[in-house]
């Protein structure tokens, strides 16, 4: 097991096994899947246990986790949308590159670099890396966010500019004298790149759609499947062979089926291939770190990690403000993209292949820009403690302060809006406080007067007038800011009689014992009215039918109070299921009438 050329079981195992350990380990520890991987890669890898030897042959393979990456999103991009972010492709993704690019080649000349040197080591760091970022984003759900957006274009940019910066190299080799005879000429090779892309964008437009269409007819799933590959990875590919990167095909194909009728099916058949590739990917770059190099080369590693990290998180957050970022967003910005990619592997080889590089260079560029990688969750995590919460703009919105109202709202979201109706329809005087700015400037487009304040501080409470209000309503959505609202009205106003909206069952069982006047689950009542029109729409008599829900609701009020003594598993007998059971043998069938219904292994909600 020592060589991964012979790949084989024993192979797939090992590296199943060490994702399989490290990436929930990372994520329960806040470090991101990322790290994980990396981590596990280095362990299992030729500068660890060595169970893998050959880590450059199993990063090539992985690839196209990130390929496939790239297929989705362009899945979610359609050409219109594509098209409202050029300005962010060519605006901040040129800015950022160019930034970032002519500082971080300024840190390589100050390090005594050769200025051609410096500038290719720059350049290749300034490509962030795409699979780290994109992973980052989906964990945090900021893929389809206004920031997010933004990353994604000036990804495409920087897979856009490995093509020029590949060409420069070349254009370095002939002017020394290092370009093999046989060399491409430089206009020769943008010419075969715009071509390429020109007939892709023909062939996803005219081609597409009729062949996922023909292959549909033919009734097999599994060809279905195997033709989404062969589009993935034939237009990856393609522009592979065309100068340009894998991940750019793929990203291209998937905005031209974006709007195809087969766009759902594809993103559910690559799905799988992606998030297995993907982490291969990972693994494999944590495999790729020499630590023999890191540790020859200490210095020289940790100088240029830091140079190159901070200053390109400096010029990512100049860059970012200029655009309209704002100050939270460019420096969350910095702290993503503060790192090197998968392209500067390619690019570094290039150098080194014609001589611009020499061994040592190339390995301590290549030992900097992956543990970079490595240390972007870091980065993250610490940015995101460091910095502080920013404000809440209550422009257009009034704090609370001075209320008086009869009967006081704690959070005003559609649940409370619906309560607050009858109450409104008799002339109650309301108090209504929420902590969620968008939600008070919501309702009052629809003639809510509602007031900026955290129920869960005991001077917003004071200022709100719950020491005068008759009833309290905590209608927040979080069981946990809840159940401290209720703990400081008990203690602070206990001649307010207090009404609370439950999360659950268990934040049922919760507040009665805490003593509140009356709680609902948010979801019972309706519930309840549902079924009750389904018994009806069955044909079930409307009379039947309400009593019927009676029955449920007593079965549920008996089973509360066997809970409140014995736990969520006392009142399982109450609760009816539908499990089949088997048929009672005739001596007992007079006793399984009268018995309680059968258990179930659910506790409700």
């Amino acid at each position: 097991m020592a060589d991964s050329a012979g790949f084989g079981l024993g192979h797939t195992v090992v590296l199943l096994s060490a994702a399989v350990v490290a990436v929930p380990l990372f994520r329960r520890l806040g470090l991101g899947s990322v790290l994980g991987y990396l981590v596990a890669g280095l362990a299992i890898g030729p500068f660890g246990l060595k169970i893998f030897t050959d880590a450059e042959t199993l990063l090539h393979i992985a690839e196209l986790g990130v390929v496939m990456f790239l297929f989705v999103i362009g899945l979610e991009m359609r050409p219109s949308k594509l098209w409202t972010l050029r300005k962010q492709i060519f605006g901040l993704g040129v800015g950022q590159v160019v930034t970032c690019g002519g500082l971080l080649t300024l840190v390589g000349i100050a390090a005594g670099l050769a200025p051609a040197v410096a500038a290719v080591g720059a350049m290749g760091f300034v490509l962030s890396s795409t699979a780290v970022i994109m992973q980052v984003m989906d964990e945090n759900g900021e893929t389809a966010t206004i920031e997010g957006q933004r990353a994604i274009a000036i990804l495409l940019l920087e897979d856009l500019a490995i093509v020029p910066l590949l060409a420069l190299v070349a254009l370095w080799a002939a002017v020394n004298g290092q370009a093999p005879g046989s060399g491409t000429p430089v206009w020769q090779s943008v010419g075969i790149a715009i071509g390429a892309l020109a007939a892709l964008i023909a062939a996803g437009r005219w081609l597409l759609d009729p062949f996922f269409g023909l292959i549909a007819r033919a009734g097999a799933r599994e060809v279905l499947t195997a033709a989404a590959l062969l589009v993935v990875l034939g237009a990856a590919l393609f522009m592979q062979w065309a100068g340009l990167s894998m991940a750019l095909g793929a990203f291209m194909a998937g905005v031209l089926l974006s709007e195809s009728n087969f766009r759902h099916q594809l993103e559910a058949d690559i799905e799988p291939f992606r998030g297995i590739l993907l982490g291969l990917f990972f693994l494999s770059v944590g495999m790729s770190l020499d630590l023999a190099v890191v540790a020859a080369e200490w210095r020289m590693v940790a100088a240029g990690l830091a140079a190159f990290m901070i200053v390109k998180a400096v010029g990512i957050y100049a860059v970012a403000r200029l655009g309209g970022s704002t100050n939270r967003a460019a420096l969350h910005r910095g702290a993503l993209f503060a790192q090197g990619g998968e392209f500067a592997f390619v690019l570094y080889g290039a150098a080194l292949a014609v001589g611009l590089f020499d061994d040592r260079i190339a390995a301590v560029m290549t030992a900097i820009v992956i543990l970079s990688m490595a240390f972007t969750p870091l980065v993250l995590i610490a940015q995101k403690r460091l910095q502080r919460a920013a404000p809440v703009s209550l422009d257009g919105v009034e704090a609370a302060e001075g209320l008086r109202g009869r009967v006081l709202f704690i959070g005003f979201g559609r649940f409370a809006q619906v309560a607050s109706q009858a109450l409104l329809a008799r002339d109650v005087d309301l108090s209504l406080i929420e902590n969620d700015v968008e939600m008070i400037k919501a309702a009052g487009k629809f003639g809510f007067k509602v007031y900026y304040g955290d129920g869960t501080r005991l001077d917003v409470l004071h200022a709100s007038g719950a020491a005068q209000a008759q009833a309290i309503l905590v209608c927040v959505d979080k069981p946990e800011a809840a159940d401290h609202i209720v703990d400081l009205c008990k203690a602070e106003f206990p001649l307010a009689k207090l009404y609370v909206r439950s999360f659950d069952r268990g934040h049922s069982l919760r507040l009665v014992q805490a003593g509140v006047d009356y709680q609902i689950r948010e979801t019972f009542e309706s519930a309840l009215v549902f079924s009750r029109e389904v018994l009806t729409g069955l044909g079930i008599d409307a009379d039947e039918a309400q009593s019927t829900i009676e029955d449920v609701r007593e079965r549920d009020r008996q089973r509360v109070e066997l809970e409140l003594v014995g736990g969520l598993e006392a009142g399982r007998s109450m609760l009816r299921g539908n499990l089949v059971t088997p048929e009672p043998a005739p001596f007992f069938a007079a006793r399984r009438a009268s018995a309680p219904p059968p258990e179930v292994a659910t506790a409700g909600s």
